[in-house]
């Protein structure tokens, strides 16, 4: 190629950047697209077919560079140049009145205006630019030290690669990594098809896609990005929170949208209000607003505590509730045969999202609500908890509703049907072989906490049922390639992945083993009790009631549901058949030696660890003699902390219970 060509090859190539870069920003920061997703994929198209033209030309900056990177087996540690720091909570206007008056008197004379922004459900990212190129992107970590991703993050169109015009020296910015609620609905029932895991929520899908090894699985989850605060800033200035949002979206940084800037707290509190009945009518979970003297001088002055800064508080939002009609109640079979009525409502939005079935838990509440199909209903969702139906609007009947009465046979294999015991509340299928309980199952079986099969999820199980080609869990252990390769959602890499993944989970260990078999009554931590006193299956399977009791933390309900679960013939076959699979049935229990160091200690972890598991730090509390527990209390010794961390973290700060980092853990179990 001459030069001649070559300079306008440049020229074309740096023209379609740009008309790139602007539509990036037309649809990420005003929200104002301009063309379809088919017309910029066509930009993007022509832009790759140029550059491999003159692959010299290629620049890091370049829109075609935003998936570039290998592959990494390592999130490097990266140290924050200033704290990414927790905001303290206020969840009613009076809280939020008595933080503005604790601002008053620590400011004195000085008036300040606020800022209020929409608090998005998301995950917590710190982007660095250098001259204006993305030079690094790091999770919050302990808020102190988090990982790089920083070749994760360039996949995400709505961070830019380059900042629009002029740049500062180095401009560090944080924000948040979300996914939409629409994003979120679209990606799960494509996955749920592809037979791939699915995400509870769209926080957890943004964590879990920022977090991969490979950077094209994050690239194809629908992330996007929103900048709220400042980090080590050098070669601008700005006086007021405001001014930086203002210069974010000159640079090409999507702010939240719906932000304010309040010359007096009244404002602030009317803002506030009006963000709350937005709520329902966004586009993504907001579970609340951040409040900010605006002031930045004002921040040096009010300071921060341990963990907060004393400038800023998130107002959080109450639960939603919202009315909608039943339209009809159905009767839903658990994994344990528990039949437990649905209600399926007339579509609602609540809490950011669309419901429409909603628990009943069981037909004694049925009852006690006074519910009818037709019935006008109030519901209630708070976070991630499942829709509840709270109460009846009687004043809408018509005289049109009809009663609801317990099915007589089960709605899923026809079999009998009754309560075990006259005081139950739950009717349960007395069919072992329903096949609705046999989905649970198996699901159940090989989740995370129970065989920790991976890629075995709702629709592998389905398709596995359709083919006949599992009656139990054991006939997992007997699958073959041929065997999956008859399933359309399976290609070879696919099915060998799976089948390593049943291999490895044949050694888990006997208390893993025993809380994926489902029995009643039987947690994990009774499963991990059993199978720390007895061993192995042989000798727990032939124990009575008596001895069962004997262990610690096993009553008598847990006992007699274990002595009556292993008496079974078609138990006492299974667990012959997972034997002679190779299924490990003994526990490998380290001999205490001396006193156990974390005896009597209680650890609750909350967010995503990054050095460890969940799972095994919890193990690693087990073994040097301490109790792992998933919920907060005043008797808790310990909160860990990790990525993203949640609503425990806000519990243990109320309670006053201490809290600790995943460093700070990893010190103290060295130390013990």
């Amino acid at each position: 190629m001459g030069s001649q060509g070559r300079q306008a090859l440049s020229a074309q190539i740096d023209e379609l950047r740009q008309r790139i870069r602007h539509h990036d920003h037309r649809y990420y920061v005003l929200n104002q697209p301009e063309i379809s997703d088919d017309a910029y994929d066509q930009l993007l198209r022509q832009l790759h077919a140029l550059e491999a033209q003159a692959p010299e030309l290629i620049t890091p900056d370049s829109p075609t560079q935003r998936v570039s990177g290998t592959p990494d087996t390592l999130f490097r540690p990266v140290r924050h140049s200033s704290p990414m720091l927790s905001l303290d909570n206020a969840f009613t206007e009076d809280e939020l009145q008595a933080w503005n008056q604790r601002v008053i008197k620590g400011l004195g004379e000085v008036r300040v205006s606020y800022a209020v922004e929409l608090k998005i459900d998301g995950v917590s990212l710190a982007l660095t630019y250098e001259d204006g190129l993305l030079v690094q992107a790091a999770t919050r970590g302990d808020g102190t030290t988090g990982e790089e991703v920083t070749v994760n993050a360039k996949t995400i169109r709505a961070i830019p690669l380059r900042l629009h015009g002029p740049a500062p020296r180095r401009f560090e910015i944080r924000g948040e990594v979300y996914i939409t609620l629409n994003d979120f609905l679209r990606y799960n029932e494509q996955a749920s098809r592809r037979g791939e895991e699915t995400f509870a929520n769209p926080r957890n899908a943004a964590a879990g896609s920022l977090r991969q090894k490979d950077p094209r699985v994050t690239a194809s989850r629908p992330l996007r990005f929103y900048t709220h605060s400042s980090g080590r800033v050098e070669g601008v200035q700005f006086a007021s929170h405001w001014e930086f949002l203002e210069l974010c979206q000159r640079l090409g940084l999507p702010v939240a949208g719906h932000a304010k800037h309040c010359r007096s707290f009244e404002e602030t509190l009317a803002h506030g209000r009006q963000l709350l009945q937005l709520r329902a009518r966004l586009p993504y979970e907001a579970d609340g607003a951040v409040v900010k003297v605006n002031e930045l001088a004002a921040h040096q002055r009010l300071g921060m505590t341990f963990r907060s800064p004393r400038w800023a508080i998130a107002y959080k939002f109450p639960a939603h509730e919202a009315t909608t009609q039943v339209l009809d109640i159905v009767p839903s079979v658990g994994r344990t045969g528990t039949i437990t009525p649905v209600a399926s409502l007339s579509p609602v939005a609540c809490g950011g999202v669309t419901i429409s079935n909603a628990t009943l838990h069981n037909y004694d509440e049925v009852d006690r609500l006074g519910i009818r199909i037709g019935d006008w209903v109030m519901i209630r969702r708070a976070g991630d908890v499942i829709p509840q139906v709270i109460k009846v609007i009687e004043s809408r009947r018509t005289g049109n509703a009809r009663a609801v009465q317990p099915p007589t046979r089960c709605p899923v294999c026809g079999g009998a049907i009754q309560k075990e015991k006259e005081d139950e509340v739950a009717y349960r299928c007395l069919n072992p072989s329903c096949p609705a309980q046999l989905v649970r199952a198996v699901l159940h079986f090989g989740s995370r906490a129970a065989m920790d099969i991976e890629g075995l999820g709702d629709v592998v199980v389905q398709a596995l049922m359709e083919q006949r080609l599992i009656h139990e869990v054991a006939d997992l252990y007997r699958l073959t390639e041929s065997d999956l390769l008859q399933i359309p959602l399976f290609k070879e890499k696919k099915a060998q992945n799976l089948l390593a993944a049943i291999r490895r989970s044949r050694s888990r260990g006997l208390a893993r083993l025993l809380y994926g078999l489902g029995i009643r009554h039987v947690g994990e931590k009774a499963a991990r009790d059993l199978a720390h006193h007895f061993r192995s299956m042989k000798r727990l399977a032939t124990a009575g009631e008596d001895q069962l009791q004997r262990v610690p933390g096993i009553g008598p309900v847990v006992a007699q549901a274990t002595a009556q679960f292993f008496q079974q013939p078609s138990v006492r076959q299974l667990i012959s058949t997972l034997e002679a699979i190779g299924v490990k049935m003994i526990e490998a229990v380290r001999p205490r030696t001396g006193t156990q160091p974390l005896a009597n200690l209680t650890f609750v972890f909350t967010g995503e660890l990054t050095q460890m598991t969940r799972a095994d730090a919890e193990s690693l509390v087990r073994r040097l003699g301490g109790q792992a527990s998933s919920s907060v209390s005043r008797k808790t010794s310990y909160v860990v902390t990790g990525d993203a961390a949640g609503s425990k973290l806000t519990t243990a700060r109320r309670l006053g219970v201490k809290i600790i980092n995943e460093q700070q853990f990893r010190e103290l179990t060295k130390r013990t």
